[in-house]
This record gives C-alpha cells, structure tokens and sequence, in this order.
C-alpha cells in the first residue's frame, strides 16, 4: 500500500509552507494529486519525488524553466522536457561564449589609450554615440547618472559632447552590460582604469562572472540527475 504523505510532510522536506506545495500541486509542478472523500489531497512517494526533482532543478534552470519542464513531464511528453533542458544548456553555453568573447573585446579596448583632446567639433553627441554602440541614447543618460561617464557640456546649449576617452569608458560599459555586470561594478571597473590604468578590475569582473557561470553549470547538473532519478522512478542519491 502506498504511505500516504501530508502537505506538512512535503512542506518540511524542502523548507517551504504547506500552501507553497498546493500552488506546486495546482501549477503542475507535482504529479496529479487525488483527493480523499473529505476533499484532501494524498500525496505519495511520487510526489515527494517530484518536489525534490523539481527543486533541484530550480536551483540550476530557474523556477519558471524547472516548472516548464516537470508540466511536460506530466503531461507525458518528455521529449519536451528534455527538450526544455538542452535549450537551457544551450542558452549557458552560448552566455560562456559571449562572456569570453566580451573579456577579450574589453581588454582590447582597455588598451586604447584615450588620445590627445580634439576639437569641440569633432566630438560626439549623444545620439552619434549611441548609434555607434548599438543603444538608447536613454542608455547612455542612466550611466551618466550612474557615475559611469562624465561627458563634457557644451557652453550655452549645455549639449554633451563626447570625446574619445568618454566613447571608449561607454564601450566598455555597454560590453560589460551585455555581459550583465550590475551597474556597481562597471564603476568599479572604470575607477580602477582611471585612477591607475590597470586592468586587474576589468579582469576579476570577468572572473566573477565566469565562477558564477560555472556554478550555475553545477547545478544544472545536480537538477539533470534529480531529473534522471524521477523518470526512472528512484529515489535522488543522498
């Protein structure tokens, strides 16, 4: 006979409240839940196998992912599930690609030196700069707000003007923003450049970012085997 299981019971096992597993039960995450004639629900093994798979695979594909994928599984289409976690692989490696590709394009800008002041009319506006990286010129104003540019004010009009050390720091942050760098550490970044011309800061952004990427990778692993375990109907190892 199969042991029936309380919410409470599933609730203690992950550390969440006994409505967060009615909201797992309704959103699919758990496998159809039968009901007793008094209306309660009996969970089983199952579904606490189900739990446990489905938060595993929070921890490394993110909540909505993780959800997606335990609806296909019982739904019965798992090659849609399995579908939903090559995709996810995919989408990490390609951020692996970018975030090398953006270390390299960084250190090269890095290297240009900011040159010698030319004149006023050979500066750059706003709208020139942000056409030539591809952005808003909204963008740009954020960072200014920010603390990340500095550009030089027309007199009279109060235009900005951008010369080629100010085009260079925006390249830098629009890179590092494609990379996903939050805003506090493009400054610090770009402090460091300034203030020794060193790019030891630009180099351990990278290097954050990369250590997070592999962790994120571990723990799609972790999620994969919970995953493996459930179709299977076993137990997760541990």
């Amino acid at each position: 006979m199969t042991r029936t299981l309380r919410p409470v019971d599933l609730a203690r096992a992950v550390g969440v409240s006994t409505q967060q597993i009615r909201n797992y039960a309704d959103a699919g995450v758990l496998p159809p839940t039968p009901r007793s004639p008094s209306g309660h629900r009996r969970f089983g093994p199952r579904h606490r196998r189900a739990l446990l798979a489905y938060r595993a695979l929070a921890r490394g594909y993110g909540p909505v992912a993780a959800q997606a994928i335990m609806r296909a599984v019982h739904a019965g289409d798992v090659a849609e599930a399995l579908a939903l976690v090559d995709a996810a692989h995919a989408a990490l490696h390609e951020q692996r690609r970018t975030l090398r590709a953006t270390g390299e394009a960084l250190d090269a800008v890095a290297l240009q030196a900011p040159e010698v002041p030319v004149p006023a009319r050979s500066e750059l506006r706003i709208g020139e700069v942000a056409a030539r990286l591809g952005v808003r010129s909204s963008a740009l104003r954020v960072w200014e707000a920010a603390g990340l540019l500095s550009p030089a004010r027309e007199p009279g009009t109060g235009h900005r003007r951008f010369g080629p050390a100010d085009v260079r720091d925006a390249q830098m942050i629009h890179m590092l923003r494609q990379g996903r760098h939050p805003l506090p550490q493009i400054r610090a970044v770009l402090d460091e450049l300034r203030r020794t011309g060193s790019r030891e800061a630009l180099r351990a952004a990278i290097a954050q970012r990369q250590a997070a990427l592999a962790q994120r990778a571990t723990a799609m692993l972790e999620g994969s085997s919970h995953l493996h375990h459930y179709l299977h109907g076993e137990d997760p190892p541990g």
